[in-house]
Formats: structure tokens, C-alpha cells, sequence
């Protein structure tokens, strides 16, 4: 009896994750095969047309100037992901292993940051961007999201799992505090360290908002913004839009593909992961 209920919710867990799979999938399914429609069969209401058209991909290169986008988009988000990793794992190192006064109130009060909307700062932001003279920058994509409480938070998570003890030997050994930053607990957190690069790679990669609001150099536009260039003010050519977005979305899938065994470790560590 025991084994036929094993089975029954073996069955039912992998039925649900493939209905949960089919679910997420269809949206890119239908991306790719409109991509591959021609001009004429895009609104027929089939999802394949009656050939493949894998020039539309060249097409859309051509349309845009994509390696320009994709270069733009691809400093900003591995500069930015850099960024994040070194702020968040220096601010989380102070809020775990540091003892100062007033140190849990710091920390609630920079988790509350996590409540505010991006649309309510992108006001102040710009104001600051245009102060310091660096709107119409690579620096005004990057630095203000550098700085995170969520990093900080998923980091310090991973820090807490490690005992203390571990830090006094270092201590004793004759290492100092960014020492034992630096060679004793960040390699120890790198299932944490990949959960939050992948997070913000997809944060940085796919910021439309912030950078139409900062941006007024066309040579500075990233991959989301150029895609723009396919809506006319008559009509949307919605197979090299498609074809654009496809390509838009590989470089995020392939930084996933390398880092998701580090995925499950670093939420779980992080009690992110409902345990």
C-alpha cells in the first residue's frame, strides 16, 4: 500500500512539474516559431508558417545595429554583476561577522529599502545622474544598481550557515578581517556568490526603464531598448522583433546554464528556499 502511494505521488509530482514546464515554455515556443514566419503569415494564426525562414535572424542584425546593442549590453551587465558581487559580499560580511552597536537596526532599515518601487527613485536618480555629469554614460548604468539589499541579504544568509569559529582560527593564524574575507569565507559562499550573479546578470540584461529614461545616445542604447526599432508608427515587423528578442535572450540562458548547479545550494543556504 505504501509503495502504490510512493508511486501515485511520484506520478503526480513529475505530471504537475511538466504541466508547470509546458506552461513556462509556451510564451519562447511561440517566440521562436514567429521568428521563423514570413512577412505574410504572421497574423494566420498558425504557429508555423508554411516554411522556416531562418534569414529573418539575419535580417534583424541588419535592421539594428545589434553587435553595437549586444557589445553596450554585455559591458553594463557584467560590469554591474561585478559590482554587485563585491558591494554585496563586503556589506554582508560587516552585517554578519561584525559586532558594532545599532548593527540589526542598520540591517532592517537597508532591507527596507527592498519596499520601494524602482519607478518611485528613477526621479531622484536622474536628478543625481545629471548632477555628477554622468547621463549619457556606461557609469549611469551601472552604479545605481551596484548596490543592493537584496545581494546583501541572500550573502549574509550564506555567511551565517558558517560557524564562528571559523573566523577565531583565522584570527589566531594572524589573519585580519579582509583576510579572512577575502581567503577563508568568500569561497565558501560560492553557491550563494552564483545564485546572486545569475540574479542580477537577468536584472541588468533585461533593464528597459532606467536605461530610456537615462539615455539619449543611440550608441549607448542596450539589446531591450533597440528593440524598440521594430515597432514602426504604421506597423511591427513582430518576426524580426521575435527574432531579435530570441537572440536577445541567449546570453541569459547560456549564464544560467553554467552557474545552475550552484543555484540550489546558494537558495537553500540563503533561506530563500522555504525552509
Amino acid at each position: 500500500m505504501k509503495q502504490n502511494k510512493k508511486r501515485i505521488l511520484w506520478f503526480l509530482n513529475r505530471a504537475g512539474l511538466i504541466v508547470a514546464c509546458t506552461i513556462v515554455f509556451i510564451p519562447f515556443i511561440w517566440m521562436v516559431a514567429t521568428s521563423l514566419k514570413p512577412d505574410n503569415e504572421i497574423t494566420n494564426g498558425s504557429w508555423i508558417g508554411s516554411q522556416l525562414q531562418f534569414e529573418n535572424y539575419s535580417r534583424a542584425v541588419e535592421f539594428f545595429p545589434f553587435w553595437q546593442y549586444l557589445f553596450n549590453s554585455l559591458l553594463v551587465t557584467l560590469l554591474g554583476t561585478l559590482g554587485v558581487l563585491v558591494t554585496s559580499s563586503l556589506s554582508a560580511y560587516a552585517f554578519s561577522r561584525l559586532r558594532f552597536r545599532g548593527r540589526e537596526s542598520m540591517f532592517a532599515g537597508y532591507l527596507a529599502t527592498l519596499m520601494v518601487p524602482q519607478q518611485v527613485v528613477v526621479v531622484p536618480m536622474f536628478l543625481l545622474m545629471r548632477e555628477l555629469g554622468w547621463s549619457d554614460s556606461y557609469v549611469a548604468l551601472i552604479i545605481p544598481f551596484a548596490f543592493t539589499a537584496f545581494g546583501t541579504f541572500l550573502l549574509r544568509q550564506n555567511y551565517l550557515t558558517i560557524p564562528y569559529e571559523v573566523d577565531e582560527a583565522a584570527i589566531i593564524d594572524g589573519c585580519n578581517h579582509f583576510q579572512v574575507y577575502w581567503r577563508i569565507l568568500l569561497p565558501m559562499i560560492k553557491p550563494g556568490l552564483a545564485t546572486l550573479a545569475v540574479f542580477t546578470f537577468i536584472t541588468y540584461w533585461n533593464n528597459f526603464l532606467w536605461p530610456l529614461i537615462i539615455l539619449n545616445d543611440q550608441s549607448l542604447y542596450t539589446l531591450p531598448i533597440g528593440l524598440q526599432a521594430f515597432h514602426g508608427q504604421y506597423s511591427t515587423a513582430w518576426n524580426l522583433l521575435m527574432a531579435g528578442a530570441t537572440m536577445t535572450t541567449i546570453p541569459s540562458f547560456i549564464f544560467y546554464l553554467f552557474a545552475q548547479r550552484f543555484i540550489a545550494d546558494g537558495i537553500a543556504t540563503s533561506g530563500l528556499g522555504g525552509r
